[in-house]
């Protein structure tokens, strides 16, 4: 039979192991992010390698955080209507799967077992995202719609600018490589 005094001792154990474990859980997390700062130098690389030259800009590009949340965006002056929605997308979708919108668009195909992710909200298999890494901690990502103009042999080549758009995203991560390490 139990005694008091080892109901006593069993109450003080599994309060304390409670109470570390409270503890243990309650601690802040500390995770990296893109910052403003970040995003905008991507932009701002983008803009200048990727966009026809000239006084207009003929890109659109989107960075989000380690969330998915939009953290900056620029809609070129001669975006479609869907260059907006597209470039957040690719980013969206670069940033949810760690890789580039391109190799999930066509890890993704048809017929797949991983073909039902295609319908995810904000994700669209295009090319066009790419992931921003810290190690192998996502911080955020790039998408780019639109810079298939500025180069047009992968345009031709392709048949589409996915690949231009890729290879954009890639050059505005770039541009913070020195940061992510």
């Amino acid at each position: 039979m139990l005694t008091q005094k080892t109901l006593c001792y069993a109450l003080i154990v599994t309060v304390t192991l409670l109470t570390s474990v409270r503890a243990v859980h309650a601690q802040l997390l500390m995770q990296p992010n893109i910052s403003v700062s970040q995003a905008r130098q991507i932009i701002d690389t983008i803009i200048s390698e990727c966009s026809l030259p000239g006084d207009l800009v003929t890109v659109t590009v989107a960075v989000v955080d380690r969330s998915g949340q939009p953290v900056m965006q620029v809609r070129a002056d001669t975006a479609s209507p869907h260059n907006w929605e597209l470039a957040y997308r690719k980013a969206y979708t670069a940033r949810t799967f760690q890789r580039n919108s391109i190799d999930w668009r066509d890890r993704t195909s048809e017929g797949t077992n991983l073909s039902g992710q295609r319908a995810l909200s904000n994700v669209v298999p295009l090319g066009g995202g790419a992931p921003i890494m810290s190690g192998e901690i996502p911080v955020g990502a790039v998408g780019v719609s639109g810079a298939g103009a500025s180069f047009p042999e992968l345009y031709q080549s392709a048949g589409t600018g996915q690949e231009a758009d890729t290879v954009c995203a890639e050059l505005g991560i770039a541009s913070i490589a020195s940061e992510l390490e």
